[in-house]
């Protein structure tokens, strides 16, 4: 059994710098603080400085990482900038490909959210159906379903972009499939026209945190009507469908929903949604946004081969001590 406290006190007595690591929040009002190695569905690796600890998923309620963006003032909050106020590196996810939030943020109305973050839920169309996706970042990267995109390279985005609190409906041709992970049912894209301005996005916060019973929404295009905003409450963190858990709320999802956030109260996209059973009501399933981090943390291992659009993964070239040297006779 993990004791929180005991690895609290010797964290301080090492001496560890917390200016450049992740804090890990635990039970029973305890942390630790170092560097987290892996994240995977049962624990959490973290580097402490003198050894790894394995820390039970179950143990902890959040993750604050160091790379977070700084928390918005509360005079700021409400404002076109909070929603949108991380620096992003497309190139490295530790570096803010998207954001997370530094800490706890109050909850507001569905409301207010709707309008603050509504801009960055975008519809995705292809010759053969649309579903939804949001931004993760400025710089037009954005996710959706798989099998919203699956066997299609003819790919647009309609975004309403907000000016002068008019809704601007605006279509993006130019948009590239950049990773794909066809068993979690997750696509990556990027819109790459000359014109696209700065996008607003949305953080990804944690299901862990999420209790069933809390109150969350969805934003999407069921049946082709874009901004479509429904609201329900999580019934279950942990519902096991074809071997892979997901989110199930009350929260109504129908086709073209599908790739779309689920947020918490808090703005923080907690899953995306793909599924619904259709012989009942208040049926609808989500991909917990750790999945989707994970997805996204290792997107060159999804990469999607132009020269092959068949196949979702990028294979490299072997190290070069095991190519084998061909010698010209």
């Amino acid at each position: 059994m993990l004791r929180p406290r005991q690895f609290v006190s010797a964290l301080v007595a090492c001496g560890l710098s917390c200016a450049l690591a992740d804090t890990i929040q635990l039970k029973d009002k305890a942390a630790i603080t170092g560097k987290v190695l892996a994240e995977k569905s049962d624990h959490i690796a973290v580097d402490i400085g003198y050894t790894v600890l394995v820390i039970p998923r179950n143990q902890v309620i959040k993750i604050l990482r160091s790379d977070s963006p700084a928390p918005v003032p509360r005079s700021k909050r409400g404002s076109k900038s909070a929603v949108a106020t991380a620096a992003t590196d497309t190139a490295d996810p530790k570096a803010g490909f998207y954001s997370t939030p530094a800490k706890p943020t109050p909850a507001r109305t569905v409301l207010e959210l709707v309008n603050q973050i509504g801009e960055a839920v975008v519809q995705v169309r292809t010759p053969g159906g649309l579903g939804s996706g949001f931004f993760l970042n400025e710089d037009g990267f954005l996710i959706t379903n798989f099998h919203v995109i699956e066997g299609e390279t003819q790919i647009t985005v309609e975004v309403y972009h907000q000016k002068e609190g008019q809704l601007d409906r605006k279509t993006y041709k130019q948009v590239r499939i950049i990773a794909l992970n066809k068993f979690a049912d997750l696509a990556l894209l990027r819109v790459e026209d000359k014109d696209a301005p700065k996008f607003r996005y949305v953080p990804l916060g944690s299901s862990d945190g999420l209790s069933v019973g809390e109150r969350v929404f969805a934003i999407g295009s069921p049946l082709g009507l874009e901004r479509t905003v429904t609201e329900g409450i999580l019934s279950t963190k942990t519902r096991e469908v074809g071997g892979l858990l997901y989110l199930q709320t009350t929260a109504q999802i129908n086709p073209g929903n599908s790739g779309g956030p689920l947020f918490n109260l808090s703005g923080e996209v907690m899953g995306v949604t793909n599924m619904k059973v259709t012989a009942g009501e208040g049926l609808g399933f989500a991909i917990p946004v750790e999945t989707v981090r994970y997805f996204l943390d290792h997107r060159d291992a999804f990469a999607y081969a132009n020269d092959n659009p068949s196949n979702p993964y990028r294979y490299l070239e072997p190290p070069s001590r095991t190519r084998q040297t061909r010698v010209e006779e």
